[in-house]
Formats: C-alpha cells, structure tokens, sequence
C-alpha cells in the first residue's frame, strides 16, 4: 500500500500550531494537525485571556482554542486528536520526515513543531485544587487580578525575581518564598527585589499547602525547613516560577536544543537545524511566552514551510 506523503504536518494545538494551520491551509499545503494529550496547550488551563488583541471583553482560554480551531478547519486543516509519541527526521534536502502516533506512521515533507512548554509546578494536590482561583504560573497573564492584594512567589531564579518586581507594582505586597538561604537569580535581579519596598523575601521557607474556601485562595501553609516551623500567610494569589519544561523530549538527539531542552531556532525565522523542520511558540520560547507571540511564531513557521516546499518544487 503506497502511503500518503503530506506537505506539512503541525504537531502541537495552542495558539502557534493553530495560526500555522491557518497560514498552511490558506498556502494550499493541505496540513494535517496533532493535537496532543491537552488540545489547546497551556491556555486551556488559563481562565481569562485579557491581553489577547482583538477580544475587548477578554475570553476565557478554551474558547479562543476552540475559535482558532474552528478558523484553521474552515480552511479544511485536519485535525488529529493524538500524541505523536516518536520522529523519524530526514537530514536531507527535501527527505521524507516520519512521525508515529501509536502505531500509526505519518509521512510528511515538513514538519511543524508547537509543542509548548509546561510550567512546573511544586507536585502539591492544593495547587490543582486551587488552580484559577488563585494559583497560578504567569503573572504577565494574571497579576491584573490580584491589584492592591497580597501575593506570593515560590522560586529563586530570574523567572521568580522577574516575576515578584512585576506583581510588586500591581499588588499590595509581595512575599517571596525561596527554599534556601540564597537566590539563584542574576546580581542585577537580587538588586531589582532588594530595591522593591514592598516584596519581603523568606529564605529557607517553602510552600505546603493551600487555604481557602470555594476553591478560592485565602492562605498559604508554608513551612521554614531549618527550624520545621510552619506558619500561614494571608494571601489571594500564589504564583509558581519555578520554570517551564519544553515538550522536546519526542525529538531529543535529532534537533538541536539549547541547554534548557528548548529547540533552537535560526534567529528571525523558525528555521532548526534540521531541513524542513520548523519549530514555533514556546518550545522555541523561553522569553515572551505569550500567546500573541506564539500565534506570530505559528505564522512565521508556515510561511517559512510554505518557502521551503516551493523551493523543492522549483
């Protein structure tokens, strides 16, 4: 039986791989999309969306999924919902990819990666249980809610630092968990914390458990691990910046990754090391990781495909 070979193939359903398909479909290239174990990406789990132009009263995560799907099968994107679990890549101009979801063996001339990023969280059963209502994992995204309240940051790297001197200027005040007696963020940003008034930080202190009625964020139960002394803190929102895990872990030994497991990309395209392979959105993003700036990523992937396929057909 001879087996299909698709144009382009887009492995990933957020934002990115979303606006790929509308940008591949709309070029003719008939592509075929995977959506993953959690259709839709990160966002699904975002409650309010009110950053995102083009939605004055704001929307909620699943249904700007479902309205970017909706355009990207408009023009007749076929939607798999599967996890592609293995890749077979070409080093050749103008090879033939494979990817596998279970079993099934997909052929295809280009490929598109979108596979996100996971925010990582501490394992607790309180952050699930309190997720949007007031745990969260991006205070770009969600310090708005939280003006003139208090507030609490796990994390002792750039993203927490970060992430405390931007909620520092929207909340009532700011208490910084950090689970040693140091930060591991960058001079200028230890400088940027100790200069903010209104973030105290706690070494030595982690989280352990979340308060609060109708799933509501009320206190932190949080615990000092040299003298096992635990006490809680009257908070309304708890931000996790622990870091992000890229989902690269299918395509590890083939597409070159930076040392944080993000793919690397050539600057001011989406083009990896790999011919035909494009990679967009926050698996390639460890910076903005909005989700306008992954759409435009989507966009940038499927033109540089559409490009890349027509300079094979010349």
């Amino acid at each position: 039986m001879e087996q299909n070979i698709l144009d382009c193939v887009i492995v990933g359903s957020g934002p990115s791989g979303f606006t790929a398909a509308i940008y591949a479909a709309r070029a003719d290239l008939k592509p075929e999309l995977y959506t993953g174990l959690e259709p839709g990406g990160q966002l699904t789990t975002t409650t309010e969306v009110d950053n995102f132009p083009g939605y004055p009263d704001g929307v909620t995560g699943p249904q700007m999924m479902m309205d970017l799907q909706k355009q990207a099968e408009r023009f007749d994107t076929k939607v798999h919902y599967e996890l592609i679990t293995k890749a077979e890549f070409s080093t050749e101009v103008g090879g033939i990819h494979k990817l596998w979801a279970g079993n099934k063996e997909i052929l295809a001339k280009s490929v598109i990666i979108s596979t996100g990023a996971t925010a990582k969280y501490l394992g607790l059963d309180d952050e699930k249980k309190y997720s949007g209502g007031g745990v969260s994992a991006c205070a770009t995204c969600d310090g708005f809610f939280y003006k003139g309240k208090d507030v609490i940051v796990v994390g002792a790297g750039d993203t927490a630092a970060e992430e405390a001197t931007y909620l520092a200027k929207l909340t009532n005040k700011v208490t910084m968990l950090v689970r040693k007696d140091t930060f591991r963020a960058s001079k200028a940003m230890i400088h940027r914390v100790e200069n903010t008034p209104n973030i105290e930080v706690k070494f030595n202190h982690e989280l352990i458990g979340i308060e609060g009625e109708n799933a509501l964020v009320e206190r932190a139960v949080v615990i000092n691990n040299i003298t096992k002394e635990t006490s809680k803190i009257d908070v309304h929102g708890i931000f996790i910046a622990i870091g992000h895990k890229p989902n690269t872990e299918v395509f590890a030994g083939q597409i070159d990754l930076d040392e944080n497991g993000y793919i690397k990309t050539v600057p001011g395209s989406t083009r990896t090391n790999l011919p035909g392979v494009f990679a967009a959105g926050d698996v390639q993003d460890h910076i903005y990781r909005q989700a306008i700036t992954a759409a435009g990523s989507g966009c940038m992937a499927a033109m540089d495909a559409e490009k890349y396929l027509a300079e094979l057909a010349q």
